[in-house]
């Protein structure tokens, strides 16, 4: 018998790279997604929204696997909760989950709500599978970027990470995906440990910027974690193969590319 699959964020960062990945093992798939898409070759796309409760159900009835890539900045427990519960009713056999290096140790909103989105997926009653990664190149870039707009760069000081490439979170995830529920794994993180400044200098040096870095103390309990590195994956995780430095090379050379 065939396998559905319900893939969630499917349109994401995240979600651009398991798609196509997972398209070919021979499960159906069905993404869900906020707004109307067209079909594609062995791909079916629902619509639905996962904070409003809105068309939740019908998207999991039939599933074998549910993949819960989405997330935002507010509304993660409530949205994983929603799921969770449809998931349950509609008998999924596994249900797996991507949280966040750190959910239960640094004390920000967005670190929280991943920690009881995994609490929610826990006592779901559907057996289940969660992976926490490390940051995305992705979202590492767009926040250097960013601040690489002003002549005055500001990096906190002090403060480490280990950011990891998207395509290596992806690949564990379909390996998960398709066997059998294991509860909590191994995290997930890049292949080196950074300062920021670090990973700010050499955006900036692939980009051929000059900026003035200015060295910037976060307050509050938040920057004494991070400096601490609490936002660190622990040993024995698992490291991503890409570098940051090879991450940003490809994008550069993407870059030319478009502009030629």
């Amino acid at each position: 018998m065939t396998s559905t699959i319900l893939i969630t964020g499917g349109t994401g960062t995240l979600g651009r790279h398991v798609v196509p990945m997972l398209d070919g093992t021979g499960a159906r798939l069905r993404v869900l997604s906020r707004t109307p898409r067209e079909p594609l070759a062995g791909v079916e796309y629902v619509t639905g929204d996962l904070l409003g409760d809105e068309g939740v159900a019908p998207a999991v009835d039939g599933a074998t696997t549910v993949l819960h890539l989405a997330g935002g900045p507010k509304g993660d427990e409530v949205a994983t909760r929603n799921l969770a519960r449809a998931a349950a009713r509609a008998g999924v056999a596994h249900l797996v989950l991507i949280s966040v290096v750190a959910a239960d140790r640094v004390p920000l909103t967005y670190f929280r709500a991943k920690a009881d989105a995994e609490r929610v997926v826990a006592e779901s009653g559907v057996p289940w599978t969660t992976l926490r990664a490390a940051q995305f190149h992705d979202l590492v870039l767009s926040v250097v970027h960013g601040l690489a707009r002003s002549p005055v760069m500001p990096v906190p000081s002090g403060v480490r990470a280990e950011p990891v490439d998207a395509r290596d979170v992806a690949v564990r995830l379909v390996d998960l995906t398709l066997g059998r529920p294991a509860g909590r794994v191994p995290d997930l993180a890049g292949p080196m440990v950074y300062e920021l400044g670090e990973l700010a200098a050499q955006y900036l040096r692939v980009r051929g910027r000059r900026r003035l870095m200015l060295p910037v103390r976060l307050p509050g309990q938040a920057g004494k974690a991070y400096r601490a590195g609490d936002n660190l994956a622990p040993d024995g995780v698992l490291r991503g193969s890409r570098t940051w430095e090879e991450f940003l090379a490809e994008r550069l050379t993407q870059a030319e590319t478009i502009r030629r």
